[in-house]
């Protein structure tokens, strides 16, 4: 985790004290229900939750250095906590294995990182929706290839990035439900030496669900699927990030990254706007992709459990999560301030002569009894002078004056054909499927 792409909601997430406060948590709920049953004395439970209303402060650097010395988080966060509760700390973990409180913990914290993630999607969807109706009618050029295309809307280009990340927020809704389970179930996960009751108790305390059947981990395809999950968000961020950084170019200048007073975009050309946050945010995107493929591999685990996902999980869990939560805020601040400049975007579509009308007057010749190929040929010959012409010369006066075009269409009904507004007529429609009529 960098500091620099960090927030301070997300990273307390990650915090060891946090971390060691679950553990309590768990083992407490453990010791009580365990007590409810009769399989430690019900004043285990009682001391546990007593000391823990004192609201102390977990020593992290104490379990740590026991942690040097027994080599085992888990035993030095018990050894800890037993200092200071007493003779009835003893009844911690009874029965339990220490991936009980480890795997269980996980889900405890991406569940909070999902909701986290979740607030942030909702935050930027709703910028983009904003600046989508905002510029629901700014003609703007369609481009394929990178090659001018036909006229869309500003509006709608934000439209698509609006469907997309609302597509991402069902997707973590989903991958927060898959990971969102508990296991108290043993060694080998068998429930041996622990009821299965206790892990009902502690999973509703927990505010998760049971795992149906645990070996001794909870099986890691619930996190594959979650932090590749992740990396397609990270996908869309980086896809509308690339869209900003490409409308930016000093050719283009469709709209920018805000500028702020005292802003420097270069240390060497004091002209220089340059598009740094978008350009981070496809840095960002890429080492947040990076991390599905481990978790996909940390999936094939040796029987019932061995921990080559451990340390895998220790980098993928804090960085994945907490890089996101910046990538997602930073890209809510760009959208929300975003230049842009409807002059540049209609000079840009008349740029070439017309030549974004061209199926237009395809589609009405053979509507005029000429074969495709033929109106086509014709279509093509004059638009070529007009993009040999870079954009000098006007696609509708070439084919006024081509005998072969005028013979099939009038004047009149060359013209029409070059009406802007024709492009936009279900701009409507596509907003109503994708904000809703």
């Amino acid at each position: 985790m960098v500091p620099r792409y960090a927030r301070p909601a997300m990273t307390a997430i990650w915090e060891p004290e946090a971390r060691y406060r679950i553990w309590f948590e768990i083992e407490a709920h453990a010791a009580v229900k365990m007590g409810e049953m009769g399989t430690v004395p019900v004043a285990a439970g009682k001391a546990l939750w007593d000391w823990w209303a004192t609201e102390p402060k977990v020593d992290v650097e104490a379990i740590d250095a026991k942690e040097a010395v027994l080599k085992h988080d888990v035993i030095a966060f018990l050894d800890w906590v037993a200092e200071q509760v007493g003779p009835e700390a003893r009844f911690m973990h009874q029965g339990m294995t220490s991936s009980d409180v480890l795997d269980t913990t996980l889900n405890v914290q991406l569940v909070r990182a999902a909701d986290i993630l979740l607030a942030d999607l909702d935050d930027l969807l709703a910028a983009i929706k904003r600046r989508a109706m905002e510029h629901k009618y700014t003609p703007s050029i369609g481009r394929s290839h990178g090659i001018h295309a036909e006229p869309v809307t500003f509006g709608l280009k934000l439209a698509e990035a609006y469907a997309e990340f609302s597509r991402a927020k069902k997707r973590l809704i989903a991958a927060r439900e898959e990971v969102a389970t508990c296991a108290i179930s043993g060694a080998v996960g068998t429930f041996a030496n622990v009821d299965p009751a206790v892990e009902v108790y502690v999973a509703d305390k927990m505010g998760l669900e049971v795992e149906p059947v645990s070996t001794q981990v909870i099986p890691r395809d619930r996190h594959a699927m979650f932090f590749a999950t992740l990396g397609v968000i990270a996908s869309s961020i980086e896809r509308l990030a690339v869209e900003v950084r490409h409308l930016q170019r000093t050719e283009v200048l469709e709209a920018e990254e805000y500028f702020s007073p005292g802003q420097k975009g270069s240390s060497a050309m004091p002209h220089k706007r340059n598009p740094v946050l978008t350009e981070n945010l496809t840095g960002q995107a890429r080492i947040i992709r990076s991390y599905a493929m481990p978790a996909m591999e940390n999936v094939a685990l040796w029987h019932e459990r061995d921990i080559s996902h451990s340390s895998v999980e220790r980098f993928i869990g804090p960085d994945a999560t907490i890089t996101l939560d910046f990538a997602l805020a930073r890209l809510t601040s760009v959208i929300d301030k975003l230049l842009v400049y409807p002059e540049r975007m209609q000079k840009n579509l008349d740029r070439m002569g017309g030549l974004v009308h061209s199926q237009r007057v395809l589609l009405a010749l053979t509507q005029a009894g000429l074969s495709r190929d033929t109106s086509y040929r014709l279509v093509q010959r004059n638009a070529m002078k007009v993009w040999e012409s870079d954009g000098q010369l006007s696609l509708m006066e070439l084919l006024k004056a081509d005998e072969e075009v005028a013979a099939a269409l009038t004047p009149e009904q060359i013209e029409e054909k070059f009406n802007l507004d024709y492009h936009f007529k279900h701009v409507d429609t596509i907003f109503d499927r994708v904000f809703g009529a």
